[in-house]
């Protein structure tokens, strides 16, 4: 594996005390970079060009800083979450469309970011926080009262439901 694969490297846009790793970047970190950079359209990947999708990834943090970087993926991640479970707002759908307005490059840039974990994996800390999401607006599920009125199953063997809330199943529930 070349060194340039998990070398660090300095970003202009950040402080310059602070550099970057790309294993210190979750997957939706790295997609999210990628469509900020100037990935072309039309790219097509090809054996050997991970050296310049991660050129990509390290501009594409640049231009947004991590702050900012680190958000956008998490709303992207409720979106993606939101929208696995057919409960999409009209305000999550326009603030994701804001974002990513090239829907044909959102889905793309994902693809580009995963087939680059094979070579560059994410460190266990970008990982925790990449399974991390917000949501545009209140959870479409719940209103943000984090439980749901629901008919729970207790034993399966012995077919017992018991009915009344538990956590919602969109944003977690969390007490």
């Amino acid at each position: 594996m070349p060194a340039t694969l998990t070398a660090t490297h300095p970003v202009s846009g950040l402080p310059a005390t602070e550099t970057v790793s790309l294993s210190d970047l979750s997957n939706g970190e790295r997609a999210v970079a990628l469509y900020a950079s100037d990935l072309p359209d039309d790219y097509r990947y090809k054996r050997g060009d991970d050296a310049q999708l991660i050129a990509w990834i390290i501009q594409g943090v640049t231009r947004m800083g991590m702050d900012r970087l680190r958000r956008t993926a998490a709303l992207a991640s409720g979106f993606r979450r939101s929208r696995q479970a057919n409960r999409v707002t009209a305000e999550q759908e326009r603030a994701h469309m804001e974002r990513f307005p090239n829907a044909k490059r959102d889905r793309r840039t994902g693809e580009l970011a995963s087939l680059l974990t094979l070579s560059v994996p994410v460190s266990d800390e970008a990982r925790e926080r990449g399974l991390r999401y917000l949501l545009d607006g209140p959870c479409p599920e719940c209103g943000d009262t984090r439980q749901v009125w629901a008919s729970w199953c207790i034993d399966v063997d012995a077919d017992w439901y018991e009915e009344g809330y538990g956590p919602c199943f969109l944003c977690g529930g969390a007490a």
